[in-house]
């Protein structure tokens, strides 16, 4: 696992990006089942991210590797708090602007009730004028007459054509007057009912619009204490955050040289191996059996060493980002998912070379699995709580080896499965038949 010193982005921010990253595409017409979705592609990006992040920090102790991880989960979570502050303002101005709304709507109510409540009482002093002129009129009529005026009184009264037509012209002038009048008063009365159930439909907006407003009130006041509990917990994650990575600043000089014993570690491992393998050919020459050129090493040659079926992968060989240090570091195997204390097995058939606890890799089985095409092959098992085998032993394909654990530099239990090829490590992927 050799150290490439070369600065790049951290892989922290890779994994909160790969987090938040949503699948674009059309929209479906279900949109709950594109929530469920994207809500499981979310956790299986959350998961993988985490397992990443796990192997960028093997060569590190367990305490060095949590705060890795808390900050790691952290940072990912400052984005959603991110969105959740922005959605609780948003629902604050949403709720601000509805209020306003009402508000305007409850004013133009009130200046509406003040309006017709005006023509109300204009209207009635109307009515009221017209009542005393029909009334005047009603008295003049009566005066001189004995009460009543009608064209036959005319008629007899008058004394000559001329009187006649002087008479009939003001009688007809008052008749006309009177009904002008009246008709009046009717119109005025209807226009005092018409207002009358307006001035009640207004009064009854009114009280609907102030029981709203008053929601208003309430649902602004909600908003507004979400979006205050909302930034809080954003500034206590950014604070966190800031601590956080003060702490792992203040331990760097220790994890660098952690990372270098366990560097250190996995030299030894393929010096041991190439130091063996010389051996071996020296041996196997002597013995009139040479090894030709080496060629192509084929695929599939290993079985599933974990219990768990199909066999799931959580992180793969290459090169990893460390969080904390800002250099790539050579992920040298690839990680399988295993419960801790459940069986490992052998993936192809050997002779143990050893079984013993190693810098960085825990308990380690490392099986000699002999030529393959003229390529020397080996595989070691790494992590393991316990072992069920010992150096020197041959062991069959699926035979148990040991179970699975979190010994070394692991950050949970998982199996960390190399495969080396000629003493050098190599993506054991292809030979896993995967």
């Amino acid at each position: 696992m050799r150290v490439n010193r070369i600065s790049v982005v951290a892989i922290v921010a890779l994994v909160v990006s790969a987090v938040f990253a949503g699948p674009a595409g059309p929209a479906s017409a279900d949109k709950i089942d594109d929530r469920r979705k994207a809500a499981e592609a979310h956790k299986a990006a959350v998961a993988k991210a985490r397992d990443d992040l796990e192997a960028a920090m093997e060569g590190a102790d367990a305490s060095l590797q949590a705060l890795a991880l808390q900050l790691a989960d952290t940072q990912a979570k400052i984005v959603p708090a991110q969105a959740a502050v922005d959605a609780a303002r948003a629902e604050l101005e949403k709720a601000q602007r509805e209020a306003a709304i009402i508000a305007a709507r409850l004013k133009d109510a009130e200046d509406q009730q003040t309006t017709i409540a005006t023509t109300i009482t204009t209207d009635a002093a109307n009515a009221d004028a017209i009542r005393a002129a029909i009334g005047q009129m009603a008295r003049e009529a009566y005066k001189g007459g004995g009460g009543s005026v009608s064209g036959i009184d005319v008629v007899l009264d008058s004394q000559s054509a001329t009187d006649f037509a002087e008479r009939y012209g003001l009688l007809s002038t008052a008749l006309r007057t009177q009904g002008q009048l009246l008709d009046a008063l009717r119109a005025s009365d209807a226009l005092n009912k018409n207002a009358e159930a307006r001035l009640t439909a207004v009064k009854d907006k009114i009280t609907q619009l102030k029981a709203d407003a008053d929601q208003k009130v309430v649902e602004a006041d909600a908003a507004k204490a979400a979006a205050t509990a909302a930034k809080q917990s954003l500034d206590d994650l950014l604070a966190q955050q800031v601590s956080q990575q003060q702490q792992l600043d203040a331990q760097k000089a220790a994890l660098e040289a952690q990372l270098a014993a366990a560097d250190a570690e996995a030299a030894a491992v393929q010096n041991e191996l190439v130091a063996a393998i010389a051996e071996q050919k020296a041996r196997d020459a002597a013995a009139g059996n040479p090894h030709g050129p080496a060629g192509p090493i084929g695929t599939a040659l290993f079985a599933n060493p974990t219990s768990i079926s199909p066999i799931y992968v959580t992180s793969e060989y290459g090169m990893r980002m460390h969080p904390t240090l800002h250099y790539v570091r050579l992920h040298a195997g690839i990680d399988l998912r295993t419960y801790c204390n459940t069986p490992v097995y052998a993936g192809r058939a050997g002779t143990v070379t050893w079984a013993k606890q190693r810098f960085g890799f825990g308990n380690q089985v490392m099986i000699d699995s002999g030529f393959v095409n003229g390529n020397a092959l080996s595989a070691s098992y790494n992590h393991l709580t316990s072992f069920a085998v010992g150096s020197g032993q041959h062991v069959e394909q699926g035979q148990l080896i040991g179970r699975s654990g979190n010994t070394g530099t692991s950050a949970a239990c998982h199996l960390h499965f190399e495969v080396y090829v000629n003493g050098a490590t190599t993506n054991p992927r292809p030979l896993l038949g995967i």
